[in-house]
């Protein structure tokens, strides 16, 4: 790790609610990168179970912020704001990160000074299991703006990226409970590449309870998403094209499952915001 007082090279923000049961594996996953100037903030975003004593077990070699609960969003930027390195990277709290994923990011940074940011590939588990992702995921690199409207194409845990890209684009979108993610790379990626580091840099643990992505209906934040892409202005005619496509789409897979669990007033709203971008 970097030592005290200087500037780290790069920032690692991990947010955290309620894992104590897997933060000490993804802090060790950090602390045990070959790569050593960095530092490495976790924020707490209000835990109720025993993550500060967690926590307390890394004193003098991380730094922990311990806000009321706002959501990941928040909890990046806070995570963000406090940092002041040029290069920053993302730890979610259920995966981890293999011993080279920061000197492989920061190398290629080194040699690309064009670039403003990078991705590595991911290990899938699944409930403790290893799987093999789908066709449908496999991550493309370059300028990946159309692919990413059908599903998001970039992990935050996966990421580093230059501190000037969030000062461009903005932060993760706090308003948004779920796919802020996704909003945040759909703006990236319309302004820039996004590359790929084929080689595994994180092993992405999914399966259990608390997984956001495991709800129904998350396609409406998907769509209020696409919905802030369209009205910004910035799309090519065929950008805006695939971009209207998906929202229309995902309009109305929303509105199909809202009628078939009694809401039919809401499937009415998705309905008519489809034949708005028609």
């Amino acid at each position: 790790m970097a030592e005290t007082g200087s500037a780290p090279q790069v920032a690692v923000i991990l947010p955290t609610y309620n894992r104590a049961w897997c933060l000490a594996e993804a802090v060790e996953s950090v602390l045990a990168q070959r790569f050593g100037d960095f530092e490495l903030i976790v924020v707490d975003d209000g835990s109720t179970d025993d993550t500060p004593a967690v926590l307390s077990r890394y004193e003098g070699r991380i730094r922990t912020i311990r806000q009321e609960n706002r959501g990941v969003s928040a909890a990046r930027n806070r995570g963000i704001a406090a940092s002041r390195s040029p290069l920053l990277a993302f730890l979610d709290s259920d995966d981890l990160w293999l011993p080279g994923k920061l000197a492989r990011q920061a190398a290629f940074f080194d040699e690309h000074p064009e670039a403003v940011i990078c991705q590595t590939g991911e290990i899938w588990v699944r409930n403790g299991r290893r799987v093999n992702p789908g066709l449908r995921h496999r991550k493309p690199s370059g300028w990946i703006f159309e692919p990413s409207l059908e599903l998001c194409l970039v992990s935050p845990s996966a990421v580093m990226a230059r501190r000037g890209l969030f000062a461009e684009v903005g932060l993760f979108d706090e308003t948004l409970p779920a796919c802020e993610d996704y909003d945040l790379w759909l703006r990236v990626s319309l302004r820039h590449p996004v590359f790929l580091l084929p080689e595994p840099g994180v092993v992405k643990r999914g399966g259990h309870a608390d997984q956001l992505s495991r709800g129904w209906g998350l396609d409406r934040h998907r769509v209020r998403a696409i919905e802030k892409i369209l009205r910004a202005g910035r799309l090519t005619p065929g950008q805006r094209a695939a971009a209207v496509r998906v929202l229309q789409r995902k309009c109305r897979i929303y509105a199909e499952g809202c009628r078939k669990r009694g809401r039919p007033g809401e499937a009415e709203v998705y309905e008519r915001l489809a034949r708005r971008f028609g």
